[in-house]
């Protein structure tokens, strides 16, 4: 009788196994292993900051390691390449920004993925507004004169942006479409380059990461002239919004968002967001994304899903009327 309580015993013990390993497989014990988090940009930037601090609140909330992995190139579009081809499992997550999802796309010919329907959106994190700066020298104080002048000497003003196709040219581009203006854009590659042009007098005015131009402004070195959110910034909040300065229906910036690959359970996608929500409640995490020149945004997956879209069909038309193509 030994032989077959042995085999007895061994046959349960492989079930036992199988349930234990089926068990840890459930989509509701999700996440029982790392899960990536890829940004396509270089580490160090604002994107970058911002998923780390997203991965360390992820973490603390489901229990488990949020890896940041970055995969920068092609203006974002090899890190999100990644995710699109990635198995809709949830071990494999997106965090990008405005502009490798809703701009970059378009000066692309052709994509080696669909820039919307290869992602499932789980949660705006944060928005962050640019700013509108000016050289002392200029003279220029207000939206109003900036437009004066350039509808007074047509090609003559300039402004910098961080690079072509990047959030603020589009924004200079949405101006010059909303108010009929012609400025001349002057692209750089980073916004530290274009500021210092701006400072010196080469280029007249420039719409800038808000956290990158403060202190030149704090320094008298550059004129604020407005922001370009609806609302305006704790950082500067005497500055007026675009809105409040005339134009109309202009609202422009960057934001960053947590998607997954197309297909994502829906089970696995409202895990994650439950999550985030608690991450975006955090006084802490709200403390440090502030000080980035950002507010927390938020609102469900579905909320997401259906602003991406607009923001992606807004800016593929400012892109084809500038004309903007992938360098």
């Amino acid at each position: 009788m030994r032989k077959p309580a042995r085999i007895l015993q061994t046959a349960a013990a492989a079930v036992l196994a199988f349930a234990a390993s089926a068990a840890v497989a459930a989509p509701g014990d999700y996440p029982n292993k790392p899960v990536r988090l890829i940004v396509p940009y270089a580490a160090g930037g604002s994107t970058d900051s911002t998923a780390r601090l997203v991965a360390k609140g992820l973490a603390d909330q489901l229990g488990q390691s949020f890896v940041v992995e970055n995969r920068a190139g092609a203006g974002g579009q090899i890190g999100q390449d990644v995710v699109a081809k990635a198995p809709a499992d949830g071990y494999t997550l997106l965090f990008s920004a405005a502009g490798p999802l809703t701009v970059t796309p378009h000066a692309y010919a052709s994509l080696p993925y669909q820039p919307i329907d290869s992602f499932t959106p789980v949660k705006l994190v944060a928005q962050a507004p640019l700013v509108l700066v000016a050289n002392p020298k200029t003279g220029f104080k207000t939206v109003k004169d900036v437009i004066a002048a350039a509808k007074k000497e047509p090609g003559r003003i300039t402004y910098a942006s961080f690079g072509n196709g990047s959030a603020a040219h589009l924004a200079g581009e949405l101006f010059k479409s909303l108010e009929g203006v012609d400025l001349v854009h002057v692209p750089y590659k980073g916004s530290a380059p274009g500021l210092v042009d701006v400072i010196s007098g080469q280029v007249n005015v420039m719409f800038d990461v808000l956290v990158s131009a403060l202190p030149h402004v704090q320094a008298g070195k550059l004129t604020p002239i407005a922001v370009t959110l609806r609302e305006r910034t704790q950082l500067m909040p005497d500055v007026p919004t675009m809105q409040e300065a005339g134009v109309k229906d202009f609202e422009a910036g960057t934001w960053f968002g947590l998607l997954g690959p197309a297909n994502l359970p829906a089970d696995v996608v409202q895990r994650l967001s439950d999550a985030m929500d608690k991450v975006l409640a955090d006084p802490n995490f709200q403390k440090e994304i502030r000080a980035q020149g950002a507010e927390v945004a938020g609102g469900t997956p579905q909320d997401f899903d259906a602003f991406f879209r607009a923001e992606f069909d807004k800016w593929g038309k400012v892109a084809k009327t500038a004309g903007i193509k992938a360098q």
